[in-house]
């Protein structure tokens, strides 16, 4: 019984079990369900060069959040709404993407593109954005490229076996890490065949190389071309041309064209190119590989010869750089040697081979000989050293010299002077000896800085010909105390803005112990200098100047007393320039001088020209015309004096001067009425021409009678004219000139008198107070004008020289009189420039005791 329950236990549990297990499936398939994917889409990858036809259709999209709504499909992205653009587009309502063109995958290998579905009702996105990348599928559509394609390369015929030729660089544009970029390198052609060039590669570089030797004088040209080939399909490829140009080295060693030489050369004389050497070269002409070299194997172990290459025929040109004795050998022998500037290498069995192999060097025999000439006397050392004190009288015998010649008699040896920059010596021709002539200084020019004085002297022997030896005397000065101290520089700058001291630095010619250190001091006789200076060190080389107290700035001579060591004194004047320096160690400029104007001289410029400005209003105020009333009876404000008066004639009748009335001439100057008389005058020595204006209308002309007719007119405001002629033998013009109103007229009076040789002038005005004044003012003044000539008619007329015009002094007929007749009241007050010229007069009177 208990094993039935048991068992109907277990079943009920197995059945609870399964039952929970599909439940669970169940929930777990509808988990799945709604975790799907809600966008569904091809795999998108096109393939580059693709022929078409386009548009073609390369995916097609999905998304099941849709549901019944209706949608729209949009792509962005590179392709499509970025550049390069007008690649891809979709179909909105399918979603089904196509490709509008044929991709090149060099030029881009992938598109990044992004997918939205859009509600058309509303616009906005139903899901989330989707994006990812279109690949473009590479086909083998490039075929390898070298750069460069076409080569020129220049090779040295020696190149060793194995040796690089060229490096070969190619790229292919293909997918890397393809079959479509892996490439390989073959040589196609060699022209001509040897010697065989190889070819290496490493990667995507390839060699060319060399197995063998190049011979210049075979081939001097190679073209090689080269293949690069990819593994893609079809396989593409390309090709290079090179061409090996040879360059020509010394693999051909010279030659001497002769196998022996013979030269002379005279004994103890050096001479150029006394010997040419000829060799042959077959390498080409100018090139290290064909120029020689020449060496000395035996001979000139002395180095008396020296041989060079001519740079254009590359001949040995041998050449005596030191003399030889012909009496210690007269033939030498030489064995001379030829090579290249470049190493000789030699090519054996197409293989280069090494120096131990090369045949040895040609070599060529000189012999030279010695021909015996007079040889030069010989002095017994080529320098001597003389030592002598310097400021020693001339005169003085220093130094003969020992010599020797081995083909001539040392008695005829004639000895002169080869060098002697200051004349400071003779020598005796016959025995050499050198005596001073001057006395030497050692601080001359002519001495060096080791105080050395040199001469060359030399000795001429009586062979034919004549031979000259040669010596040098070194003669060392000794130095004295002849020189006194001095200042270094006589001027000194002082900042006397930042400084009180300045350094006086002194100098001697003369060496220690005749030099310095020197002592310095200040001139005790002026008690100024010691009140502004004082020294301080006062001992060396140098003293500072020191300024007691701070001096105006100005040049300052201060008189210094310098003592070198052996008590010798000089006096020196130091000028010192007491200046602002400012900043620096120097005087500063003075301020230049400017143009511009600060607020002070605007102002100025104002009121100056503020002040012109009134003064010109003053001036144009006193100029305006005024009513001048004048005395009647004025006077001529000029007294001219004549250097001669001459004489009149004393045996002739005394002349008249007839004045005829003819009429009267009624003149009215708004006052009064008067009348003026019109008179004919006789024939006169005179001629007066007087124009009188008047601001009044009335013309009044007088008319006489003269031996010349000259118009005289006087002009007044009045409508009656009257003329008035005059005849004189000399002429002469006077002009009235009335001015004013018509109760009180003025006259003015502008008088020319001119004359053979001379001429004056006289201006006055007259003031008439009325019309009845007229006519007196008429006679009076033709009396003054005729009236002192009645009795001189017979006198001549008398030229005079021109003297210029008269006083300039105001004329007191500018006085105004008043109408008031003659009442003189009017002279009770003149006003006060009257009064102040009386004072003056007064005082005049006064102080010269004039009686009046």
């Amino acid at each position: 019984m208990r094993t039935c329950s048991l068992l109907l236990l277990v079943a009920f549990i197995a059945l609870a079990e399964s039952f929970h297990g599909r439940h669970h499936m169940r929930d777990k398939r509808e988990l799945l369900v709604r975790a799907k994917r809600r966008w569904v889409l091809s795999t998108i990858e096109i393939q580059e060069e693709d022929p078409g036809p386009f548009p073609k259709e390369i995916s097609k999209m999905f998304n099941d959040q849709t549901g019944d709504e209706e949608h729209n499909y949009q792509i962005t992205g590179v392709g499509v709404t970025e550049e390069p653009q007008g690649v891809f587009k979709i179909d909105a309502t399918t979603g089904t993407v196509y490709a509008l063109k044929s991709i090149d995958r060099e030029t881009r290998s992938s598109y990044h593109i992004k997918f939205d579905v859009l509600s058309t009702r509303t616009g906005q996105p139903i899901d989330e954005q989707l994006a990812f990348n279109i690949d473009v599928k590479d086909i083998n559509d490039n075929a390898p490229t070298f750069f460069p394609p076409i080569m020129d390369v220049k090779v040295n015929e020696n190149l060793e076996e194995g040796g690089t030729i060229v490096n070969l660089k190619a790229e292919d544009n293909d997918q890397m890490n393809t079959d479509n970029s892996k490439f390989t390198f073959s040589l196609v052609s060699q022209i001509p065949n040897e010697p065989k060039i190889e070819l290496k590669q490493m990667d995507k570089v390839g060699f060319l190389t060399l197995k063998g030797c190049f011979d210049y004088d075979k081939v001097k040209k190679y073209d090689v071309i080269v293949q690069a080939k990819d593994h893609g399909e079809p396989s593409q490829s390309s090709q290079a041309v090179i061409t090996l140009n040879i360059i020509d080295t010394n693999n051909h060693a010279p030659t001497f064209r002769q196998k022996k030489y013979q030269g002379e050369v005279l004994e103890m004389i050096t001479k150029n190119d006394i010997l040419r050497i000829a060799v042959d070269d077959k390498d080409t002409p100018n090139t290290a590989g064909w120029r020689a070299k020449y060496i000395f194997m035996k001979g000139n172990e002395e180095r008396n010869y020296q041989i060079d290459t001519d740079p254009v025929t590359n001949e040995g040109i041998l050449s005596v750089i030191k003399g030889k004795d012909f009496e210690k050998r007269h033939i030498v022998y030489l064995l001379v040697e030829v090579e290249n500037e470049e190493p000789l290498t030699l090519c054996k069995d197409n293989k280069l081979v090494g120096a131990s192999e090369h045949p040895p060097r040609d070599i060529v025999n000189i012999t030279m000989k010695v021909i015996n000439v007079n040889d030069a006397p010989v002095y017994e050392k080529d320098t001597f050293h003389v030592y002598l004190k310097e400021e020693e009288p001339p005169g003085k015998e220093f130094f003969t010299p020992t010599i020797k010649d081995l083909d001539s008699n040392v008695s005829n040896i004639r000895h002169v002077l080869l060098e002697d920059q200051g004349k400071w010596m003779t020598i005796d021709a016959k025995t050499g000896t050198i005596t001073s002539a001057k006395m030497m200084d050692r601080e001359s020019e002519f001495v060096d800085e080791n105080n050395v004085y040199k001469i060359v002297i030399g000795a001429i022997d009586d062979g034919e010909p004549p031979a000259t030896g040669s010596c040098t005397v070194l003669i060392y000065l000794k130095d004295v105390n002849d020189n006194k101290p001095m200042l270094a520089t006589n001027g000194a700058i002082l900042c006397g803005n930042k400084d009180k001291k300045v350094m006086v630095t002194a100098m001697d010619d003369d060496a220690p112990p005749f030099g310095g250190p020197f002592a310095f001091s200040l001139v005790d006789d002026d008690k100024t200098v010691t009140q502004r200076w004082k020294l301080d060190p006062s001992y060396g080389n140098q003293a500072g100047l020191i300024s007691r107290r701070p001096l105006p700035y100005d040049n300052y001579s201060v008189p210094l007393l310098i003592q070198d060591q052996q008590g010798e004194i000089t006096s020196e004047t130091m000028a010192v320039m007491v200046c602002d320096c400012g900043e620096g160690v120097v005087c500063k400029p003075k301020d230049p001088v400017t143009s511009s104007l600060g607020k002070a001289g605007i102002g100025l410029f104002f009121l100056g020209l503020l002040l012109f400005l009134l003064l010109l209003f003053v001036l144009a105020c006193q100029c305006k015309a005024k009513e001048m009333v004048m005395v009647q009876d004025e006077g001529n404000q000029t007294l001219i004096k004549y250097n001669q008066e001459g004489g009149g004639s004393a045996d002739q009748a005394e002349p008249t001067l007839l004045l005829t009335p003819t009429r009267m001439v009624a003149v009215n100057n708004g006052h009064k009425t008067n009348t003026i008389k019109t008179f004919e005058i006789s024939n006169d020595v005179v001629k007066d021409t007087d124009f009188y204006n008047s601001q009044v209308v009335d013309m009044i002309n007088v008319t006489s009678l003269s031996s010349q007719l000259q118009r005289n007119t006087f002009t007044n405001s009045g409508s009656a004219r009257i003329n008035v002629t005059s005849l004189s033998s000399q002429p002469q013009r006077n002009t009235f000139t009335s001015s004013g109103p018509a109760r009180s007229n003025t006259w003015n009076v502008n008088r020319t008198n001119t004359g053979q040789g001379r001429s004056s002038m006289y201006q006055r005005s007259v003031s008439m107070c009325s019309n009845q004044h007229i006519a007196d003012h008429i006679d009076r003044r033709l009396y003054m004008m005729y009236g002192n000539l009645l009795d001189q008619t017979g006198y001549p007329p008398k030229e005079y020289a021109y003297e210029g015009l008269g006083s300039k002094s105001p004329s007191l007929d500018k006085l105004s009189l008043s109408d008031q007749g003659e009442n003189m009241i009017f002279l009770d007050d003149l006003g006060p420039k009257f009064k102040t010229l009386a004072g003056i007069c007064q005082h005049t009177i006064q102080e010269k005791n004039i009686k009046l």
